[in-house]
């Protein structure tokens, strides 16, 4: 099942670590959790902060240790198709996380959401039109629905930029759908 996931974190730094994450899957079902940090994890950017809105004091508070967050992602996530606006960052905070609390820093894999929205056009239009007709419909429905739903600035809390992807995702197939019905 797909799954569209998304980090918040203490910086853009090379030392930075994840402060909260939150998944959408496919059908809906969302979680979200701020991140305690790991004994070790100092990194902090007031300007990161001022963007998320997430104090270091709340994370220490409220807070889900690291190493149950990164142990509850194992258990929901694993097997599933993982997603995300900005992979290379998000790739980055989720090995960040999975190693601290000691689990395989690939037990968990990210791809670009972008492709997720041209797979799934292709996959609906691939039943009504042929390879390199579905192919290329799929590129120009997905830039249609992105242009009619203009992606928006993320709100930078993990659960809204995730939920705005699937939104985005269910736009996407169901534009594709309409279109193979009206064929």
């Amino acid at each position: 099942m797909l799954v569209f996931l998304d980090f918040e974190a203490s910086s853009l730094s090379e030392r930075s670590y994840p402060v909260e994450v939150a998944w959408v899957f496919e059908d809906g079902r969302g979680e979200s959790h701020l991140i305690r940090p790991a004994p070790g994890w100092h990194d902090w950017d007031p300007r990161a902060e001022a963007i998320h809105g997430i104090a270091r004091e709340r994370l220490e508070r409220e807070g889900m240790p690291h190493d149950a967050v990164a142990q509850h992602m194992m258990e929901q996530l694993a097997g599933h198709d993982l997603r995300a606006s900005a992979p290379s960052w998000d790739g980055k905070w989720m090995s960040v996380l999975l190693r601290g609390a000691g689990l395989p820093r690939h037990g968990l894999r990210l791809a670009d959401s972008d492709d997720a929205l041209v797979d799934t056009a292709r996959a609906i239009l691939l039943e009504r039109l042929g390879d390199a007709a579905a192919e290329r419909l799929a590129r120009d429905l997905v830039a249609q629905v992105e242009h009619r739903h203009a992606r928006q600035t993320p709100v930078h809390r993990a659960l809204a930029d995730a939920r705005a992807e699937h939104a985005l995702w269910r736009a996407v197939r169901e534009a594709a759908l309409a279109y193979a019905r009206d064929d």
